[in-house]
């Protein structure tokens, strides 16, 4: 009979309060041991609130949260395990890599033999062998955030907790530690939990990703099942790079729908689909990856007005108009001119409705 081992992390009910604003709103999650979760959500949903509340850094309003089954209610931050690295790499400027790595073993008394040992491990593991004598100062962003990765893995932490670690990163560096940071979990399989506004970061770094809006947590799942299958129009015009397009259906005619005066007679597959919906406003959702464009009077096609383009190296990002709402198309075709008449066409099975009302997915 196969043993299932508890989970690492267990969060159980957490809520915070400050005042009367109340932040969290009743998370749970269970993480387990080796995963990399990502909280991702906009600036305010709450989730650096939460990464405080596992490190110690914030009292719980209510809840509990249990670390390899421990309860960490009430336990001081120093003392539960728990390797954090914050966005502003918090180095020591007067203590060279090697004393910053070696920072949390002093604390923990360890000899010197055994602290020497681990700190040359850990700036092994993030590629930083030979830089113990250099002092913060002469290096880079990325190589600062990785001496800080090394300071946290170095005490040998049950947990490992990054708040935007990328966030002080220019593009081309950010994109580079990302694959780093992914490939340093892989290696060492530390449970980690990485807070986020980043929807690319968490989709490329973590196994799993917790949707935060407004304290809550609105979808829980593998990156892939978050960007196929959101389950809320929030989620599915969070989530894509550029996220979906959300359009208004409000009406029905005789052969078709609109979005407010365009007329859409979608193919047989979309109608049908539709046709099983019985609201009086619905939300569709177009990827910009899975939009053709065509002629503006093509079967299936939504009309819409040519606004602008993006060049991307490779392909262009397209911004086109419909009733009033912006479009966005990922295209490697010929753009057509500014103000030009052109049809969207969507890829059936890509087409995402949402209830107007709810914003709930309603047909998933």
């Amino acid at each position: 009979m196969t043993q299932t081992l508890p989970p690492q992390l267990e969060i159980d009910g957490v809520s915070k309060r400050f005042g009367e604003t109340e932040v969290l709103k009743d998370i749970s999650l269970a993480i387990p041991k080796g995963a990399f979760l990502a909280l991702l959500g906009p600036s305010g949903c709450g989730k650096s609130t939460l990464l405080k509340i596992i490190a110690g850094l914030e009292d719980a309003s209510g809840g509990t949260i249990r670390l390899a089954g421990q309860p960490l209610d009430g336990m001081p931050a120093y003392k539960r395990d728990i390797g954090v690295v914050f966005q502003s790499y918090a180095l020591f400027p007067h203590m060279s890599v090697r004393e910053n790595v070696r920072f949390g073993l002093d604390m923990r008394g360890l000899g010197k033999a055994e602290s020497a040992a681990r700190v040359d491990e850990a700036l092994e593991l993030v590629k930083l062998a030979g830089y113990g004598g250099r002092m913060p100062s002469e290096l880079s962003g990325g190589q600062q955030q990785r001496v800080a990765i090394a300071r946290s893995l170095a005490i040998r932490p049950r947990l490992l907790l990054l708040d935007e670690p990328l966030s002080n990163l220019d593009a081309v560096l950010r994109k580079s530690v990302r694959v780093d940071i992914r490939e340093l979990h892989d290696r060492v399989g530390t449970t980690t939990v990485m807070v986020t506004h980043d929807q690319e970061e968490a989709m490329s770094m973590a196994d799993t990703v917790a949707v935060m809006a407004e304290g809550r947590i609105v979808q829980l799942g593998t990156p892939e099942a978050i960007y196929e299958q959101p389950a809320t129009r929030f989620v599915g015009g969070f989530v894509g790079n550029p996220p979906a397009s959300l359009l208004p259906l409000m009406q029905r005619f005789e052969g078709g729908w609109r979005f407010g005066e365009t007329e859409w007679r979608p193919e047989p597959p979309i109608a049908a689909r539709l046709q099983d919906i019985r609201r009086l406003e619905i939300i569709v959702g177009l990827r910009p990856e899975r939009i053709q464009i065509v002629a503006a009077e093509a079967p299936g096609a939504i009309s819409a007005e040519m606004r602008s383009s993006e060049y991307l190296g490779g392909q262009r990002l397209v911004h086109a108009e419909v009733a009033g709402e912006r479009v966005s198309v990922l295209t490697g075709s010929a753009i057509p001119k500014t103000g030009e008449r052109i049809g969207l066409l969507p890829e059936p099975d890509s087409v995402m409705l949402f209830d107007a009302e709810t914003g709930e997915r309603l047909d998933p």
